[in-house]
């Protein structure tokens, strides 16, 4: 289920986990003019047909706790995560999502 937030209650920032380690300000905002690898993930989209989602959490705690600790992450301001994407093959964004514990040793099957 996609995550959709109205204006007034979207975040000032999102915090997008990268495939790499990112040269940050003390506020978590990339230093440099480059790109960032974020993570995109394959889903179902409406017809069956696979499309790309980037990962984003409200908080660095969130990210944490979904992904874990040794996940490299940005921060980018919530205006500024369209044109973040764009060009990145992603066409929706997926906020706080639960993903599945593999560890936990059960099954991901409801």
């Amino acid at each position: 289920m996609p995550s959709t937030e109205t204006a007034q209650n979207a975040p000032e920032a999102l915090v997008l986990p990268t495939m790499t380690e990112v040269t940050q300000g003390p506020d978590g905002t990339p230093l440099s003019d480059g790109t960032a690898d974020v993570v995109l993930v394959p889903m179902a989209g409406e017809g069956g047909e696979e499309q790309l989602v980037a990962l984003a959490f409200t908080s660095v705690p969130a990210l944490v706790e979904a992904i874990g600790e040794k996940q490299p992450w940005v921060i980018i301001p919530t205006r500024q995560v369209r044109e973040t994407l764009s060009g990145s093959g992603a066409v929706a964004v997926l906020i706080d999502p639960q993903l599945a514990d593999s560890t936990d040793g059960g099954s991901a099957s409801g």
